[in-house]
């Protein structure tokens, strides 16, 4: 049984006033989340550093970002200066979809980046061999296939629950943990099963990156200090990456199903500010990205004098 055909979305602040900044901070973010993860994608593609592995993962990151903030920050800015946050249950149902699916992605590619980095430093004789475009393709793909299935798992999970009323979602997007507050039945069984598939696949997933960097620490130890300091400086953008995407996202899937009044504000942290800072930590350290940069933007420059 379903009585709903729209949700209510409460925001972040029902205060019109810090609508107002809330609006005008998101927007300039959002616009530089496009500039950031469009500017490294296209340096990247109009460069060689495609054929490297490293800069083939980070390129679809990139826009994994993009699709992953482009699902709920336009609704979010939108809303800031909307009187009535509505959102159909088909459009709720998509955005939590779609969310999930380019969240997933993302996870798996970090994950692939982070196996990319061990074969570099711990296997470096075979890394040719071994990082193949053939294994980077399948390493895309099976992310893809990772995003899908979880994605589909919460998909399930919300569908399948009878809305009866209220219609009220106390947050700025449609997520599994709020909807799970509106259901007319009893959702235990079904909150184990969420935390299972959001909860356990990011914390097994957090630790598997944490053993990995711990295996490339122990192995750089006999390293020469040049060598150390250039394995640790390629390293450190990813670890900060990974801890900047999946601290909040842990903290907020890995507990029972429940909301607390903070999931909002750490929800803003891996739907909006990872995806601003990520273009910014992966070149400000490297100088492979700031030529690749630098080149494209005199290369758009000297056609317009051209034109």
């Amino acid at each position: 049984m379903n009585n709903i055909t729209e949700f209510i979305l409460l925001g972040l602040s029902q205060k019109k006033e810090i609508e107002v900044l809330c609006f005008l901070l998101f927007l300039l973010c959002y616009i530089a989340i496009l500039i950031g993860n469009l500017l490294v994608m296209i340096s990247i593609i109009c460069s060689q550093l495609i054929n490297h592995p490293m800069y083939f993962f980070l390129s679809f990151l990139s826009l994994a970002d993009l699709c992953y903030t482009s699902t709920v920050t336009p609704k979010l800015i939108i809303d800031l200066l909307s009187e009535k946050k509505v959102i159909s249950y088909n459009g709720c149902m998509t955005q939590l979809f779609t969310m999930h699916f380019f969240g997933g992605i993302e996870v798996f590619i970090l994950t692939g980046m982070a196996y990319d980095r061990y074969v570099a430093i711990c296997k470096p004789l075979h890394y040719t061999l071994i990082m193949s475009r053939w294994k980077c393709d399948a390493i895309l793909a099976a992310s893809c296939i990772g995003g899908f299935l979880h994605s589909f798992g919460q998909f399930l999970l919300a569908i399948v629950l009878p809305y009866c009323g209220p219609n009220e979602i106390d947050h700025f997007f449609c997520d599994v943990y709020p909807l799970l507050k509106l259901a007319c039945k009893d959702t235990s069984r079904i909150g184990l099963l969420v935390v299972a598939n959001s909860g356990l696949m990011g914390l097994v997933t957090f630790v598997v990156l944490l053993v990995s960097y711990a295996v490339i620490l122990y192995t750089i130890r006999s390293y020469s200090a040049e060598n150390r300091h250039k394995a640790l400086s390629t390293c450190s953008s990813h670890i900060t990456v990974v801890v900047l995407f999946f601290a909040p996202l842990l903290f907020i899937y890995i507990r029972p199903a429940t909301t607390l009044p903070e999931d909002k504000v750490f929800a803003l942290f891996y739907t909006v500010f990872a995806p601003m800072l990520n273009p910014l930590i992966y070149t400000l350290r490297n100088m492979e990205m700031k030529n690749a940069i630098r080149k494209f933007w005199c290369h758009v420059m000297g056609s317009k004098d051209i034109n």
